[in-house]
């Protein structure tokens, strides 16, 4: 019986990784979340096999906390791990266009928080009862707008806190696979596409931005048909998930387990 933790999983792809994988009755998983109360989504989920927990990945007190009743309900291991939680603003403005320094400081600073030092507070919370299980594998969820090749070809001057901080997630990957590959790890940056999870109309800064997303869409891959949903995002990404081996840990792919970022 494989067992997950998931973060960020009280909506959009968080919870679509768990309304998957909870189809099989087999799957043991943990639904982390940053409030329980407001987790309603997961409570109206069929089956028995979810346990809901609460913690912030900034808080290594509360995630140390959560792998504890991972650890007691599984008895002391656990094979999967989804970082999936992330700061995502939407400022709608590039490096040279936030109001003052101290603004643009404070937003990269908040999303490495959340984004990067995050990803390493969850993974080291959860390392031992990953030793323990039969996969090891540890799936972190990054962005193409991460990759510097395609920033550049793309003239993608947008999202840059975000995209900074998910180019350090990339390389916190490749930390962790290449300290652990020996142990047979598996440690992946998986971009899950350009996902639909909006759950209200769009602000006049996200329209702002969705059109410079657009620009830069358009330089690169003309042929893009548009967002797709979570749904369809997960199963490709559980795809590859469940394909990668530790030969190949430390990667940085997309949900088609290549460079194709759209």
């Amino acid at each position: 019986m494989p067992s997950y933790v998931v973060t960020g999983a009280a909506r959009g792809i968080g919870f679509e990784f768990i309304k998957q994988l909870s189809a099989d009755s087999g799957n043991i998983l943990f639904a982390v979340v940053r409030n329980k109360s407001t987790a309603t989504k997961l409570a109206a989920l069929p089956g028995n096999n979810i346990t809901v927990l609460e913690a912030d990945v900034t808080d290594v007190k509360a995630l140390n906390a959560a792998a504890s009743e991972v650890s007691k309900a599984t008895g002391g291991k656990l094979d999967y791990l989804i970082n999936n939680a992330a700061l995502m603003n939407h400022p709608g403005f590039t490096l040279d266009q936030f109001p003052s320094p101290e603004a643009v400081e404070k937003d990269l600073l908040d999303h490495f928080k959340v984004n990067a030092v995050g990803v390493v507070h969850t993974t080291n919370a959860f390392l031992s009862l990953l030793r323990n299980g039969s996969t090891k594998k540890v799936i972190t969820l990054s962005t193409g707008l991460a990759d510097a090749e395609f920033t550049v070809l793309a003239e993608a001057a947008g999202e840059p806190s975000y995209s900074i901080s998910k180019a350090a997630v990339n390389m916190i990957v490749a930390k962790y696979a290449a300290q652990f590959k020996g142990e047979g790890f598996t440690f992946l940056a998986l971009s899950p596409g350009l996902v639909n999870t909006s759950i209200s109309a769009p602000t006049a800064e996200e329209l702002e931005e969705h059109k410079m997303l657009g620009k830069a869409i358009a330089k690169i891959a003309p042929d893009f048909k548009g967002p797709i949903t979570p749904e369809e995002s997960v199963k490709m990404q559980l795809e590859v998930i469940n394909r990668w081996t530790v030969k190949d840990t430390g990667a940085f792919v997309s949900h088609f387990g290549n460079k194709q970022w759209l």
